[in-house]
């Protein structure tokens, strides 16, 4: 039996990756709390460990792992920045990840976010269960026509726009590596990213969250918007300068604003606050926005990508062991 210690443990993390096959020879420990240095030491006698987005996995933290035998870090998801991944490579932890467990969900959810907020859907639902039957106020927007900018053409982006193209949008795209192909084989335009900014009605963020790219969304770069522009982020909290986010809101510039993930979301996303003050003022002020919808990471969370992750994340735990190769494209 693998000993595993799973860091910010969700019930969904435990039946999925409980019942994936394979999961029987490892011996889970279920931790709630998120890995950081100073709950390393749970880790004791485990082999690998077993991460989410917000847990820390800083170079501090990976000695302790390593000084306690463990081999492995499993990331349960796509992104790594959460991982000193040079730290991990001198101290010599492997480090893996599941990097594409269902693309399809989080576009789909993309394209779900945009429909609810310009419709005004959450609006008209909470209104029919107080029986109030009126339409006033809840005028949006054909889809149809419009011009959607896809930063990021990865795959969940490109899965995006084409959904987009579905709608009958025209739709631009920006990447530093784009895939031609791909893009006249969908209608699909590629532009520099200034151009699409200045020509989108729609623009939805699908890029990584890298040095280059944090706070892709500034103040400069909202000022080169459309006025009425809908962002839409199902990819990276910190690529949206949240201070500058709310500015644009507050002089109208920006027209609605759609996000899945948020700047400063650990310690509130994943978590119940019901009944509870909600200590960050910006995330605070966004929900006062009636053109702002907010759901809180919940993109990836199919059925489909559920099993994927629990799928990779054990076969790549079982591959440590038995010093086998990992998973291809999985490796950090």
């Amino acid at each position: 039996m693998i000993e595993t210690a799973v860091y910010d443990t969700k019930p969904y993390d435990r039946e999925y990756l409980g019942k994936a096959a394979g999961a029987e020879r490892i011996a889970w420990r279920f931790h709630e709390f998120r890995l950081s240095s100073e709950t390393a030491a749970a880790a004791k006698d485990a082999q690998a460990v077993c991460i989410f987005v917000n847990d820390h996995a800083d170079r501090e933290c990976l000695k302790t792992l390593a000084s306690l035998g463990v081999k492995l870090i499993a990331l349960r998801c796509a992104g790594f920045n959460n991982i000193d991944l040079a730290a991990a490579q001198e101290i010599g932890l492997a480090a893996v990840r599941v990097p594409a467990y269902s693309p399809h969900a989080v576009a789909e959810h993309t394209v779900g976010l945009l429909l609810t907020l310009n419709r005004k859907i959450h609006q008209a639902y909470n209104r029919v269960r107080e029986l109030n039957f009126s339409l006033s106020g809840l005028v949006g927007f054909d889809i149809f026509g419009k011009t959607v900018g896809i930063i990021g053409t990865g795959k969940i982006g490109r899965i995006a726009a084409q959904i987009f193209r579905g709608f009958g949008a025209a739709v631009v795209a920006y990447d530093p590596f784009p895939s031609h192909d791909w893009a006249t084989a969908n209608g699909i335009q590629y532009v520099e990213l200034d151009t699409l900014l200045a020509a989108s009605d729609i623009i939805s963020l699908h890029v990584p969250l890298l040095a280059e790219t944090r706070h892709l969304i500034n103040t400069q770069s909202l000022a080169r918007m459309k006025p009425g522009v809908f962002i839409i982020n199902t990819s990276r909290g910190k690529l949206i300068d949240t201070r500058a986010l709310i500015a644009a809101l507050k002089a109208r510039h920006v027209g609605g604003v759609a996000l899945d993930v948020y700047e400063e979301e650990e310690g509130v996303f994943f978590e119940d606050l019901s009944g509870q003050v909600l200590m960050d003022d910006e995330l605070s002020h966004l929900l006062v926005f009636p053109n702002v919808l907010i759901t809180a990471h919940q993109a990836f969370l199919t059925h489909e990508a559920l099993s994927e992750i629990a799928r990779v994340t054990i076969l790549n735990i079982l591959a440590q062991e038995t010093n086998e190769p990992f998973l291809k494209g999985t490796t950090l």
